[in-house]
């Protein structure tokens, strides 16, 4: 047996640490998908249910914050318009569960949620966030 079949799949290790019920610590290169496992983690918090003033997501750089704002917002967008039978496919593949009537309601809404939620879906730099408590505390 070689060490490339021991390898656990990466698509099952970053659905993993995508599961907001894990506690996980993401470290990787450059390009390897840290992004797509935290977005991939906020929407799957936000599918169960989680309100959007209720997350909150750190990175170094304003680059990256941007980034993650934007892949989340084009997911929730796409979710929005799509039919019926490619957001069964995309949910499943967040997921891994077939979704149920419910989940794919909600999904459909979570966008409109986002845009109306107070201060909407905060990515932020470490910095920007150390910044605003520093400023609500002089």
């Amino acid at each position: 047996m070689s060490a490339a079949s021991t390898r656990p799949d990466p698509t099952q290790l970053q659905r993993g640490a995508a599961d907001p019920a894990a506690s996980v610590w993401v470290s990787a290169s450059a390009g390897s998908g840290k992004t797509k496992v935290l977005t991939d983690r906020v929407l799957s918090l936000l599918l169960g249910g989680t309100r959007p003033e209720r997350i909150l997501c750190l990175t170094f750089t304003k680059a990256a914050a941007a980034e993650m704002a934007v892949r989340v917002n084009r997911q929730l967008s796409k979710w929005a318009t799509v039919d019926d039978g490619e957001l069964a496919k995309l949910l499943e593949k967040l997921t891994g569960n077939a979704p149920t009537e419910e989940t794919t309601k909600r999904a459909r809404r979570l966008f409109a949620r986002v845009l109306d939620a107070p201060g909407g879906l905060k990515v932020q730099t470490i910095h920007a966030f150390c910044q605003s408590l520093l400023g609500r505390f002089p």
